[in-house]
């Protein structure tokens, strides 16, 4: 539910490895600037300096347990929320992030096993309550991801390298999400960048129309 006297605009870009968040990203961040819209972008972990560092334990440790992996996640949510994305509402900007709170359901719920209602409270205490106008999945096969994620430098994080077992039960748990969270929409992330962010761009018109009126195109 959306915060009374909130300004700004909300919106999350979600799925499993290689689906595209970053790419959809970029170009919703260039859309945003070639109309004159304000606008804040940041991803999780990271977007603050505690959620940096977070995010080096996180994808760059060799192993990190269950509950403290889901922990770490929160710790640098409550720090992007707290920092970066509140403040950047209250100025009236659309805030762009790639992950929010339905990671934490799709990874360390249903991914990892961890009891969902134990999941949904601490992300509560996490995110203090606030929640995204609009989460778009995109939708894409674990394998598709994987193989996505092979061809970038640098090698696969700790997280990517989880296997196609793991990360396939993540596709699936976002596909149900989507189906059943408020405000979660799911979109076929197997086309091309520009197809994918031609639909966005649609969907956010469509839904939006007082902060992206004049904006189409």
């Amino acid at each position: 539910m959306r915060e009374a006297g909130r300004g700004g605009l909300f919106l999350v870009l979600e799925g499993v490895e290689g689906s595209g968040k970053t790419t959809q990203r970029a170009l919703l961040t260039e859309w945003l600037e070639r109309r004159g819209l304000p606008f804040t972008a940041t991803r999780e972990p990271g977007g603050t300096a505690t959620g940096e560092a977070i995010r080096r334990i996180l994808l760059d440790s060799p192993h990190v347990a269950e509950r403290a992996e889901l922990l770490l996640f929160l710790a640098a949510r409550a720090a992007v929320i707290e920092e970066v994305v509140r403040p950047a509402l209250a100025e009236g900007r659309i805030v762009v992030a790639d992950r929010f709170d339905l990671s934490t359901l799709a990874y360390q719920g249903h991914g990892r096993g961890i009891d969902l209602g134990a999941v949904r409270s601490a992300n509560r205490l996490a995110t203090g309550g606030l929640a995204p106008d609009l989460t778009i999945v995109l939708d894409v096969p674990a394998e598709t991801g994987l193989a996505r994620t092979a061809a970038r430098p640098g090698g696969r994080d700790r997280i990517e390298g989880e296997g196609q077992a793991f990360l396939s039960r993540v596709a699936e748990a976002y596909r149900l999400l989507a189906s059943q969270e408020v405000g979660v929409i799911c979109i076929d992330g197997t086309r091309t960048a520009a197809l994918v962010h031609a639909e966005i761009v649609n969907e956010l018109t469509a839904r939006f129309p007082e902060t992206f009126a004049n904006s189409a195109g």
